[in-house]
């Protein structure tokens, strides 16, 4: 009755990748700028063996680190979905479409026919910066807030007075199903605010409408091999909920670190795929790297007391789907390298490098026992 858990922490890139600088993001390295910039204080983090992986300002090397390594994406992109499927063995074979100059009038009928409403903005912009500088006109007059980013995305913000939260899921539906096959984006992306002019706020309400995945995964393999499945935050809206047979929630770290908590104390067996949020939502896109430091020791708290819990069944996985280098020259992911640490009954301190797929038939070997041909990635076991 053996356990898996991979949790992402969101953002936490180690280092960009050789074909970084035609995504604008040459010598981007999240992890690394966020270490010069603030001291970090990372023991538990630090002994697994953070240190080992790429130089880190005030994490030394480990004496004895666990399985450590840099991992790399096999297809295109430098986003949740992209990162999130690269993991789970399921590449991008071609870069999805995205909006540098706003969306096309084609696109903004489709929003305009299932809503009902104007769009305002409607152009490259940071999330929180949107519903501060839109809001209050989003408010007054009912026009919905979309905007996008270098990601294949399509977001749309309102406030919780204007737009109940409900009906704004159902207009973000009927866009996902309503945009041409041209116009196909990786996410539409649900965005509830709430609050007073000057004061907005997001509500923990977000929601991703992500299309399947266009193959199997690894989350698809385990799920028919009868292992349970278990995301926790929004995990499992990247993968459309496929082969997913139970979705816990984690609009913050905190709540998914306690439900990760909580799924590592009552799980018997089974899968379970994390995504902590935080790094990239709410201090990777801020460039704020002093609060991306802090929900780094929170993670880093929590990963001390699941380590006690951790049994002789049982994977632990710590890895990542992208960056959000805090010393870009924009606001967006960046295209790096993943870091890995991977703790288990046996496992020796050696270094692994590979691809991120490797975390998935890592869980599939652990777990069954066999291995999925059909899927990238090779066992790092």
């Amino acid at each position: 009755m053996r356990r898996a858990f991979v949790v992402v922490l969101d953002a936490c890139g180690a280092g960009a990748l050789p074909d970084a600088a035609a995504y604008g993001d040459d010598g981007a390295n999240t992890l690394g700028h966020v270490a010069s910039l603030v001291e970090l204080r990372l023991p538990t983090l630090a002994a697994l063996g953070l240190g080992s992986i790429i130089p880190l300002d005030g994490i030394p090397p480990a004496c004895r680190p666990v399985l450590h390594g840099r991992l790399a994406p096999i297809g295109h992109g430098k986003d949740s979905t992209a990162g999130h499927r690269e993991l789970m063995g399921a590449p991008s074979d071609s870069p999805a479409p995205t909006y540098p100059h706003g969306f096309p009038p084609e696109v903004i009928g489709v929003i305009g026919d299932a809503s009902g409403r104007q769009v305002i903005c409607n152009r490259p912009y940071n999330g929180l910066e949107a519903i501060a500088d839109y809001g209050e006109e989003q408010l007054r007059g009912g026009a919905l807030i979309v905007y996008t980013s270098q990601d294949s995305v399509l977001q749309i913000a309102a406030h919780a007075d204007v737009v109940a939260v409900e009906e704004l899921y159902q207009v973000c539906a009927r866009v996902r199903a309503g945009l041409p096959p041209e116009h196909q984006v990786e996410r539409v992306i649900a965005r509830p605010f709430h609050g007073l002019p000057g004061a907005f706020e997001r509500t923990d309400g977000r929601r991703d409408l992500v299309l399947p995945p266009p193959r199997a995964t690894y989350v698809d393999v385990l799920h028919e091999l009868g292992v349970p499945v278990h995301t926790v935050g929004k995990a499992g809206q990247l993968f459309a909920g496929r082969g997913i047979d139970e979705q816990h929630a984690g609009a913050t770290n905190a709540v998914a670190l306690a439900e990760t908590a909580r799924l590592l104390q009552e799980l018997e067996h089974g899968f379970v795929l994390t995504n902590l949020i935080e790094t990239d939502q709410v201090y990777g896109h801020r460039h704020d790297a002093a609060g991306f430091a802090r929900a780094l020791v929170d993670i880093d708290r929590a990963i001390a007391v699941w380590l006690a819990r951790l049994g002789d069944g049982d994977l632990l996985v710590l890895t990542a789907d992208h960056g959000c280098d805090p010393v870009a020259p924009h606001t967006d992911h960046t295209r790096e390298h993943v870091p890995l640490l991977a703790v288990f009954p046996g496992h020796r301190s050696r270094r692994h490098d590979g691809a991120m797929a490797d975390v998935g038939a890592s869980a599939l070997a652990w777990l069954t026992g066999t291995e999925a041909s059909q899927l990238p990635g090779e066992p790092f076991l």
